[in-house]
């Protein structure tokens, strides 16, 4: 068993999105073993974004924990809330911002590698 420290990182203008994030790295590479890219805790301040990008050799999925998200999936916008479970696959586009002027969204990161 072991326990890990959290690795919280801020990103700027991630994916060309607006604003700062924090990206709370649960697991290290080594407890990834290679399968997975990242299992994170994100938390997007209000009015801030990961912009669109799109998923090459991974997929990624998002479950919203607090908060209200604009989610861009392919293009399309659809408005989610806690309890959400979002999926893109390998080749696929998406994005999210934070749809509140008052809250934080928080939400689980998880890419799995192909």
């Amino acid at each position: 068993m072991a326990f890990i420290e959290p690795n919280p990182i801020q990103a700027t203008k991630k994916a060309d999105g607006n604003g700062t994030i924090t990206i709370v790295k649960l697991l290290t590479d080594k407890e990834l073993d290679g399968k997975c890219s990242m299992y994170a805790k994100v938390i997007i301040p209000p009015l801030c974004s990961i912009g669109e990008h799109e998923h090459h050799g991974n997929t990624e999925t998002y479950h919203i924990l607090s908060g209200t998200a604009l989610y861009n999936d392919n293009g399309n916008q659809v408005t989610l809330h806690a309890g959400a479970t979002t999926f893109c696959p390998d080749g696929e586009k998406h994005g999210i911002a934070n749809a509140s002027k008052t809250e934080d969204l928080v939400f689980m990161a998880l890419i799995i590698n192909k």
